[in-house]
């Protein structure tokens, strides 16, 4: 098979997207009857069919569906490559691709990046967060995807090198007129008789609560699974359950939606975050600046949650 065309390749894309190769062709300044030989050369190079008419105008054939998930892909890297070229090459100094749990960005992660964006000789420094599961923030810093990750101490980072960053206490978010409310601390096993809100099963939190709920003989009873420490909170505030959050993120929420929160008295209870890397050598400027930043970071006091 010859190599494929990049730029038949953005076509195919872009007559999916509109379902319609006139509208395609009008976004990509080509008539239409050159993008309709493109995908013909693709489909004699492939060997099959990449387009079918239905109903609904042009649709991708099952080995177009997959070419053109293949194809989103490779474009997005493609551009990727021309964005990072162009930053260490132009005027941007820096890019640093930073990977965090949810927990951390929920906390001090993005208060951290926005102060260190602040400072003047980090101004031609550009940061892309993405929140990921602490196992994948893990993986892609071995493989490459990521160049700083923020995730718990807990996880195994065996190859990477990696340094402290603040440390976390869970608690108990619970509404006033809740029984537990009346509590001053608490343990974990405590809350294991009442309905939880909690996050997802891929959630690093979700794995923490039920291996300690198995080891008090319990198990824990969730009445609803949301996407975030956010949405768990207001369904705390709308007294239908109860919830482990981090303390700094419940603290937060609590004068706003009425809610108590209650530190938790387990020792697992207390985390600490970490900032990952592969070598700290071998890392660009911007990268190494930031793990320096956020490393330091970690070292002042912590203000308390407003």
């Amino acid at each position: 098979m010859k190599d494929l065309d990049i730029k038949s390749l953005r076509l195919l894309v872009a007559v999916c997207e509109h379902q319609n190769i006139k509208r395609a062709a009008e976004q990509s300044h080509i008539e239409p009857s050159a993008i309709s030989k493109r995908i013909a050369q693709l489909e004699e190079a492939l060997g099959t069919p990449l387009l079918m008419r239905g109903r609904r105008g042009v649709l991708p054939t099952p080995a177009g569906e997959a070419l053109l998930q293949h194809a989103r892909t490779l474009l997005f890297t493609l551009e990727r490559m021309e964005q990072d070229v162009a930053a260490l090459s132009g005027g941007i100094k820096g890019q640093v691709r930073l990977a965090a749990s949810a927990s951390a960005i929920a906390e001090t992660l993005l208060d951290d990046v926005a102060a260190f964006m602040r400072e003047a000789e980090h101004r031609d420094i550009r940061v892309d967060i993405e929140e990921q599961l602490s196992r994948d923030i893990v993986r892609g810093l071995r493989e490459g995807t990521a160049s700083v990750g923020v995730c718990w101490d807990n996880v195994d980072v065996s190859g990477l090198q990696h340094r402290p960053y603040h440390s976390d206490q869970l608690a108990l978010a619970v509404h006033p007129q809740h029984p537990l409310a009346r509590e001053e601390r608490l343990r974990f096993d405590q809350t294991l008789g009442h309905e939880h809100v909690g996050l997802p099963p891929s959630a690093a939190v979700h794995a923490l609560l039920q291996r300690a709920a198995g080891q008090s003989g319990g198990a824990v009873a969730y009445r609803a699974i949301v996407s975030n420490f956010d949405a768990a909170l207001r369904v705390v505030a709308a007294g239908l359950a109860i919830s482990v959050v981090p303390a700094q993120v419940g603290q937060r929420y609590a004068a706003m939606l009425g809610i108590r929160v209650l530190p938790l008295a387990d020792d697992w209870a207390h985390r600490r975050f970490i900032v990952c890397f592969r070598d700290f050598d071998t890392l660009q400027p911007a990268a190494r600046r930031m793990v320096e930043y956020l490393h330091a970071r970690a070292q002042e006091p912590q203000a308390a949650p407003a």
